[in-house]
């Protein structure tokens, strides 16, 4: 019985909150994943940056999260845009992109949202479960700010860590 008072609390919360209510449009199950990644590849060499995937769903209340928590917190906005190009990534039944997960190592086997990290050959260097970077019910900007600065270009520019 608590289990059903349980799930229909957090369907009841759910509907309320008004993300869901609107119908959250962050992903495009209908977009080219290969050609997304592609472009931003492109672009992240011509600016000097790294690729930033966010792999996930509309259906995912956490997705939906981490992807306000990175619009709406300067610091981490400033961050973001300073060092990736970011990319949505879509899985949801439309459209799991699972010729695109295969090339990146089966990310998805970390639950959603899941982050890739790319660098500016489209190699990927980092997969990142997100729920190490999460607290008290959300996000920490101290654990994403740490790791948007450890997997940014300067941080693995060689130069930093040559013998003197």
């Amino acid at each position: 019985m608590k289990r059903i008072v349980f799930a229909l609390l957090f369907v009841l919360g759910l509907s309320a909150s008004p993300t869901f209510a609107q119908g959250v449009h962050i992903y495009d199950p209908n977009a080219n994943a290969t050609e997304q990644i592609a472009a931003a590849v492109k672009k992240a060499h011509a600016e000097g940056k790294n690729v930033f995937l966010q792999i996930g769903g509309n259906w995912c209340p956490w997705c939906v999260k981490f992807h306000a928590f990175c619009d709406n917190t300067p610091e981490i906005h400033q961050l973001m845009e300073k060092n990736y190009v970011r990319v949505m990534v879509n899985y949801s039944k439309a459209n799991k992109n699972l010729d695109v997960l295969a090339k990146l190592g089966y990310p998805q086997r970390f639950g959603f949202p899941v982050l890739v990290i790319l660098n500016d050959k489209g190699e990927r260097i980092h997969t990142q479960n997100s729920a190490y970077l999460e607290q008290d019910g959300g996000y920490s900007i101290k654990k994403v700010a740490g790791f948007l600065k450890n997997w940014s270009p300067d941080a693995l520019n060689p130069a930093h860590y040559a013998s003197k």
